[in-house]
């Protein structure tokens, strides 16, 4: 299909309801209309996480709003829209069905095509969307509920190299933080803490290095930090300003040094596919984190690969990505019925093992 297309995308897999529209000619750089997040932060606060029966509630009393609020910043209405895209999972699936039911709704209501997209996927194809990079490309989507590495083929097309097989990055900062008495989301304030701290005081591990393949682990690094935050509080009565700070950059340079590692291993295996224009990508809400980012780059680098990473708006959930995944879709002449059903597993590799576990954000997939 090589028509212009404008797409509604819907997205409400964890704790950010959004809802974004976008436009693409073929040929031309998709362009972002418009893009309305709702994060819900202030209503797990005191809960120290994401507590699923409240996201499903909230995403089911804002998404109709934060349509209405795409639309009106689009200039736009239904009637302009070529179709619907949302996501259908993973996720918690209360979330994931209350963004369904809308879209199935507004299609019924107004015969638009509608797309399910995995929210994966929306997350994977992102350097698609932002720079219009060309398949197949490496890419580390590294977030609260998931890490793995893909080899990304196609819309549809997806090789998993590896992931984590229990704690996610960015369950484990969001864990860490609670630890230390942190804000959450977890991930930007052990940044901030890290940032003044000493990486060198603490000899965290780094797990699964003694192991060959792009497997990771981070539930181990959890808990080494738990004990030494025990230890510092045993010996002193509590933790000072500085302890603090440098358990959160042991900690970070212990995640850094893992995901750089086996950045290097995936990148080894990508090469064997010879590809013409070789890039790294990254993609997820952690890959907002500047040290990581950094040490991804340097590691492109050295192997002569182009190293993207989108805006930091476009790391975390939103909808801009889903209505692209969505068009992608839609140009290959796929769509859904009404019996699109909310998936709160759904693996963008089918013939890769399910990985272990269940993040705090979401099914591992």
């Amino acid at each position: 299909m090589t028509a212009p297309l404008i797409f509604l995308g819907i997205e409400s897999s964890c704790d950010d309801t959004a809802a974004a529209v976008l436009r693409h000619v073929p040929g031309q750089a998709p362009e972002i209309l418009s893009s309305v997040v709702e994060g819900q932060t202030a209503l797990h606060a005191a809960f120290g996480g994401v507590v699923p029966e409240i996201a499903a509630r909230a995403h089911a009393e804002r998404l109709d709003h934060c349509v209405e609020r795409a639309l009106a910043d689009a200039g736009l209405d239904l009637a302009a829209l070529d179709g619907i895209a949302v996501t259908a999972g993973p996720g918690l699936i209360g979330g994931v069905l209350s963004g369904v039911m809308l879209a199935k709704g507004l299609a019924t209501a107004t015969g638009l095509p509608l797309v399910g997209v995995n929210h994966l996927a929306g997350h994977a194809l992102t350097p698609r969307l932002t720079d219009g990079l060309a398949f197949p490309y490496l890419m580390l989507l590294v977030s609260g509920g998931h890490c793995q590495f893909l080899i990304a083929k196609g819309p549809e097309s997806f090789t998993r190299l590896g992931g984590t097989i229990d704690d996610a990055p960015g369950e484990a900062f969001d864990k860490t933080a609670k630890l230390l008495g942190l804000a959450q989301p977890g991930g930007p304030a052990v940044e901030a803490e890290a940032a003044l701290g000493d990486a060198r005081r603490f000899a965290f591990p780094r797990p699964l290095l003694d192991r060959p393949g792009c497997d990771l682990s981070f539930s181990g690094l959890k808990t080494a930090l738990l004990r030494a935050r025990d230890a510092l509080v045993a010996e002193k009565g509590g933790l000072t300003v500085q302890d603090r700070r440098d358990l959160c950059a042991g900690f970070q340079a212990a995640v850094a040094d893992v995901l750089a590692e086996k950045t290097r291993r995936a990148l080894q295996m990508y090469h064997d596919l010879a590809p013409s224009h070789p890039a790294l990508a990254v993609a997820g809400g952690v890959a907002a984190n500047k040290a990581l980012r950094a040490r991804l780059e340097t590691i492109s680098a050295e192997a002569g690969v182009q190293f993207l990473a989108p805006p930091l708006r476009l790391c975390t959930d939103n909808a801009a990505m889903i209505a692209w995944a969505g068009i992608e879709r839609f140009r290959l002449g796929l769509h859904d019925g009404m019996d699109l059903s909310a998936r709160p597993r759904w693996p963008l590799d089918q013939t890769a093992p399910a990985l272990i576990g269940s993040g705090k954000k979401g099914a591992k997939a």
